[in-house]
């Protein structure tokens, strides 16, 4: 690696140097291949004579069509390269064989991009093959394309002057099209696209753009399991740290929380504590996309009694939010409703469970019901009986005690009476839940989360905000009150969302950890990826329903911060909190794509929050990844609005975070604050062990010390059930019994349990000075004023030990008692676990990194 890296920059240098005998002009053609359904991308290759072609790449993508969710979409079809009257560069292009709309996008150096968008020209039929040419007569940029009409072509057009505007779409001929597409032998193979003749400099700034994108491509590469050949000569070293406190500065106290998205089966059959799946009958197979033909009202129930005598009915619901309930029909045989919850209803011995259901009788005799806990043989774990069944909706409840343990039990309601009784919101929660709340979230996946010592919790996502096209958008006010008044929706991860884990429970479990709640809202767009209503985020909320959508957002801060006089401050003092929850932090979209209809909205929104709340930090968006054009775009957006704080949110492979230790050190302390509110090191085979680990807290060690312009970071996912995930890697995974803790989990830990307010730099001496080695090695100090102790953490990425010695002659150190924590193993150890310890530190402190570890040394002041 280390060779081919060298020859790399070698080849870099000659292609960076100027040439005596370059040309003054070249040809320059841009293509997409067919490769991949069309999903690869714009394509160039040059040329002197138009004769021999040499492709930049080849198949490198200097355009990215984000058209679309992924797997269907994403395509980009006979692009089309023009240059304007002012010498900037546009491509349009088709998006797929159905689609009434075409791409646009624009550039002034063929790499760098504008934001894309997706005019609808047609009602009905397809764009393919667009083209352009200029209309000088009438000063307009005029569009043609040809269309499949039934069973026969037709060409359309349209005109613009901004490419933002168009014409009404028309009939044209063939006189209308320009025929500017050619074919050209590239690699062996004949492309269909566009030549131009441009300056020298254009194409060598492509092939510069190239070299250097292949240059950080081999960066990223490299892996910790690579070292056995990368420093096979390597003997243990030495290190000196220096302390230099003259220099301290403050920083976040804000800077490790966690990030929740029910995805993953994280809500329900997760941290939502509740037992019974599918308790309002209102699952449905469009939560599937229909892929799971089970997936319906009756899903994860069955009757004992006949087929016909179990059915589902939507005529008088309890409450309009839950249209479903189930009719049961019974006679002599004691035919039993019954539940298998998720994977099984798992009891413990002795433990308490509150069962509760609404139930009114249809026809026949007045009577109760039997409430048993039983296995697949009919052995009984529990059983209650509940009141006397009546006409008219009414809420059942009683307590059942587990005589057992068992992992799979099954619910199981028996009427004692003949007749027809309708039954819906059937509920079983163990007693003990986190802070034993009611409707609360399951004791110890809470816990685990609460020993991260987060200072935050995001909500409810991610992917799961903004949803599956403008229907699927979350809204909050769908999530609180009573729990058969509350809205259930689909998953944009194909599965059910109950929302008994809504927007109360979220906001009361902060309290309980002592985390500030941060609050995702869509920014009227859907997720860039939905997979219904259309194509992804190619339209937003009607501006003429923008108000309602703004006025909902205002009242969450109601909601969370109003006297229990006003309106939706009452409504939370009616659910259990008559004192404000203190909201101070609001985040508006997620990794959405800055376009025009996004920027539109979210102005909107930033303004009116602005207006009525100024005392709420709004956090904004700059895309899904840490490059391009929504990251550009995105940042300026927030430069020009001065918005407080924007989200950053990207997944790395190990290499980046050993190559790009000063990512934020260059950011300028100017601009927005920075929330990273989404990363993990991702390795082939989407697993978490050391390497992932300890790329976590090498990132980690490096954004606290820019501490002072990253305000806040979480890891992300943060949940999964094993056997229900749709995202790897993840923080925490967990089974109805059992929870599974990775390394990364122990350094959220390690860092969330041991950080500061104030960070101390700290000069590193080591005895080698291959930078390739130095860059291995990565020191944080810390000072945390409210336990008063001083904390440096240490990482160690290479494959030897370090001998290190501190100098702490400048700290005021109570000498003597210290506590270290060391997580450390092979890169490959997937159930690594920190172990603690004390130790005597004087103010020359001796210490050896093991290999491949992470520690952490807390001292306390004097």
């Amino acid at each position: 690696m280390k060779l081919l890296l060298s020859i790399f920059v070698l080849s870099l240098f000659s292609v960076f140097s100027s040439q005596a005998n370059e040309p003054d002009s070249a040809y320059v053609f841009s293509y997409a291949t067919q490769k991949n359904n069309g999903k690869n991308g714009l394509h160039y290759a040059w040329s002197v004579d138009q004769e021999k072609w040499h492709s930049i790449g080849p198949e490198f993508r200097f355009l990215f069509s984000d058209f679309g969710t992924w797997g269907s979409q994403k395509r980009m079809l006979a692009p089309f390269l023009f240059q304007d009257n002012e010498d900037g560069w546009h491509a349009i292009w088709s998006l797929n064989e159905k689609t009434g709309q075409f791409a646009h996008a624009q550039t002034d150096d063929l790499f760098t991009w504008s934001p894309q968008s997706y005019p609808y020209v047609l009602e009905t039929g397809n764009v393919l093959l667009p083209e352009v040419t200029f209309l000088s007569t009438e000063n307009v940029y005029q569009i043609t394309w040809l269309s499949d009409w039934y069973e026969e072509q037709k060409i359309y057009k349209t005109t613009t002057t901004d490419f933002k505007s168009y014409s009404q779409t028309v009939e044209g001929d063939e006189t209308d099209r320009v025929g500017a597409r050619e074919k050209v032998l590239i690699d062996g193979e004949k492309q269909f696209g566009v030549v131009s003749k441009v300056p020298w400099s254009v194409i060598d700034g492509l092939i510069r753009f190239y070299e250097l994108t292949k240059y950080h491509e081999i960066q990223r590469s490299e892996r910790l399991t690579d070292d056995a050949d990368r420093y096979a000569d390597l003997k243990p070293l030495n290190a000196k740290i220096t302390a230099m406190p003259e220099n301290r500065k403050a920083i976040s106290d804000l800077l490790i929380g966690v990030f929740f998205e029910d995805i993953n089966y994280a809500a329900d059959g997760g941290l939502y504590a509740e037992l019974v799946q599918n308790r309002g009958f209102e699952y449905n197979p469009a939560d599937t996309r229909f892929r799971d033909k089970n997936w319906d009202s009756k899903k994860a129930w069955s009757f004992t009694g006949d087929e016909g005598d179990f059915f589902i009915d939507t005529l008088v619901p309890v409450h309009p939010n839950q249209k479903h309930y189930a009719v049961v029909i019974t006679g002599e045989k004691s035919e039993s409703l019954q539940n298998e919850g998720f994977d099984g209803i798992p009891l413990k011995a002795g433990a308490k469970y509150n069962f509760s259901v609404f139930a009114r009788t249809l026809e026949g005799t007045k009577g109760k019901l039997e409430v048993r806990l039983v296995d697949e043989n009919g052995n009984v774990y529990a059983e209650g009986q509940s009141a006397v069944v009546k006409p008219d909706w009414t809420k059942l409840t009683l307590t059942l005690t587990a005589k057992e343990t068992i992992d799979k039990a099954i619910l199981a309601l028996t009427p004692q009476f003949k007749g027809k009784v309708a039954l819906d919101m059937i509920s079983l929660f163990p007693r003990k839940t986190f802070k034993e709340r009611k409707n609360g979230l399951r004791a110890d996946l809470a816990q685990t989360i609460a020993d991260l010592h987060p200072r935050f919790v995001r909500f409810p996502g991610g992917c799961v905000a903004h949803g599956d096209g403008l229907h699927n958008i979350y809204r909050w006010k769908n999530t609180v009150g009573p729990l058969e008044t509350r809205k259930p929706d689909r998953n944009i991860w194909n599965y059910h969302q109950s929302m008994g884990l809504g927007y109360f429970e979220y906001f009361q479990f902060c309290e309980d950890v002592g985390a500030e709640p941060l609050p995702v809202i869509a920014a009227g767009v859907p997720c860039q990826n939905s997979q219904t209503g259309g194509h992804g985020q190619q339209g937003g909320i009607p501006m003429c329903d923008m108000d309602q959508y703004v006025q909902d957002i205002l009242d969450l801060i109601e909601w969370a911060n109003g006297d229990k006089g006003t309106r939706w401050g009452k409504l939370r003092a009616e659910s259990g909190h008559p004192e404000p929850f203190n909201l101070k932090y609001v985040g508006i979209g997620n990794e959405d794509l800055i376009t025009d209809i996004f920027q539109e909205r979210f102005i909107m929104i930033f303004d009116a929050i602005k207006e009525k709340h100024p005392e709420i930090t709004v956090i904004g968006t700059v895309g899904p990844f840490s490059e391009g054009t929504d990251y550009r775009v995105g940042w300026e957006l927030a430069s020009k609005l001065e918005v407080p704080m924007v989200d950053e949110h990207y997944y790395q492979p190990p290499g980046w975070y050993l190559n790009n230790q000063d990512y934020y050190d260059r950011y300028d302390r100017s601009e927005p604050k920075v929330y990273l509110g989404e990363y993990a090191t991702h390795i082939p085979g989407r697993k978490l062990n050391m390497e992932t680990a300890l790329c976590d807290a090498l990132h980690l060690i490096n954004v606290e010390r820019n501490a002072d312009v990253v305000s806040m970071t979480s890891y992300a996912p943060l949940l999964a059930k094993k056997g229900n995930t749709q995202w790897n890697p993840d923080l925490i995974y967990f089974d109805n019994t059992n929870i599974y803790l990775t390394p990364d989990y122990y350094v959220q830990k390690l860092f969330g349990q041991n950080s500061g307010d104030e960070y101390i730099p700290s000069m590193v001496s080591l005895s080698d000075n291959n930078k390739d080695v130095q860059k291995r090695i990565a020191s944080s100090f810390v000072y945390d004023s409210k336990s008063g102790d001083y904390i440096l953490k240490l990482a160690n990425l290479l494959p030897v030990s370090v001998h290190t010695e501190v100098d702490l002659s400048k700290i005021p150190i109570d000498f003597g008692d210290a506590q270290l924590t060391v997580l450390s193993g092979e890169v490959d150890d997937e159930k690594a676990k920190p172990e603690a310890k004390t130790i005597q530190i004087d103010k020359e402190l001796t210490y050896t990194l093991p290999a491949y570890s992470f520690s952490v040394l807390r001292m306390k002041s004097n």
